[in-house]
């Protein structure tokens, strides 16, 4: 009699996790719409939305195509950083020296990096910052040279290397950005909507390192100084943790959503091939909205 009422009660659990046709068909129609937006537009797309409270409703759009990282990268680089901190190698307020010669990865020559979008570390090469300082401008306004500092404390190999333990398969992290010779041999680095959709995973469920690490990296993607995509048609009082990523006809965002009832939903929206990218970045802001908009009608 208990085998029997046992597995009723597993029949009911099932079928009540199973997403009813409608939903299915609400998805596939999602899906389409999705598609139609970036058929407008010239360029190659790809698309990931996880929401962590009901996995099964995941949509996958060119999930395994590889795109150029551009600065997507710098969130696998920053959980590199998390880990170590955890296994004891160093500490978030440890002194960093700030500098301006790196060394390509094809030939170990030198050189430096060009004045980017965040310049206050450039006005203070020869001093020191904090790891953690250096790492929160890497983040929220894609330091390049902070970038290249911390890949040389960590390790570029170490990175992919973690990426391969949270179950990310396609990513990789070769070398710190402005290393010309590499790109002109086509070492580049490189992931999938399906890997950033991974890492976001990861960290929504504080399952990235550690919960306390998840929940820091976390509050530092909030603060992303870059807002015209993913965030950019959403309510204010939606929350993303996220980064974004460009590069010459490329343009990309991924991240967390967080929702005003707590609820949490990944979305990773990826272009390369670009012909008209601030077009292309509207509409993946429409994208981002209409993936909104889907969630709600599913509450």
């Amino acid at each position: 009699m208990n085998k029997i009422i046992t597995t009723f009660l597993l029949s009911i659990l099932f079928f009540s996790c199973t997403p009813p046709a409608q939903q299915e068909d609400k998805l596939a129609t999602l899906k389409a719409e999705i598609n139609a937006i970036f058929d407008q537009e010239e360029g190659d797309f790809a698309l990931a939305f996880l929401p962590l409270f009901n996995p099964e409703d995941s949509l996958l759009i060119n999930a395994t195509e590889e795109f150029h990282a551009a600065s997507t990268m710098k969130t696998p680089v920053m959980l590199e950083v998390f880990k170590q901190v955890e296994a004891g190698a160093f500490e978030l307020n440890d002194s960093i020296l700030i500098k301006n010669n790196f060394f390509s990865i094809v030939d170990s020559s030198e050189y430096i990096i060009d004045v980017d979008s965040e310049n206050e570390l450039y006005s203070i090469v020869g001093d020191s910052l904090t790891l953690y300082d250096v790492m929160y401008r890497m983040i929220i306004k894609s330091s390049n040279l902070g970038t290249n500092l911390i890949i040389e404390k960590v390790g570029a190999k170490n990175v992919t290397s973690t990426m391969r333990e949270i179950g990310a398969p396609y990513i990789n992290v070769l070398r710190g950005v402005q290393d010309l010779k590499a790109f002109d041999q086509g070492l580049s680095n490189s992931t999938t909507a399906y890997d950033l959709m991974v890492l976001f995973e990861k960290i929504g469920k504080g399952e990235a390192v550690s919960e306390s690490a998840s929940q820091q990296m976390i509050d530092i993607l909030l603060d992303q100084k870059y807002n015209d995509m993913i965030p950019e048609k959403l309510p204010a009082e939606v929350k993303v943790a996220h980064k974004t990523g460009e590069i010459t006809g490329v343009r990309h965002d991924s991240g967390l959503v967080i929702l005003p009832d707590g609820r949490k939903y990944v979305l990773v929206l990826l272009s390369k091939n670009l012909q008209k990218p601030e077009q292309s970045v509207q509409k993946m802001a429409q994208v981002s909205e209409m993936i909104y908009q889907y969630v709600l009608g599913e509450s």
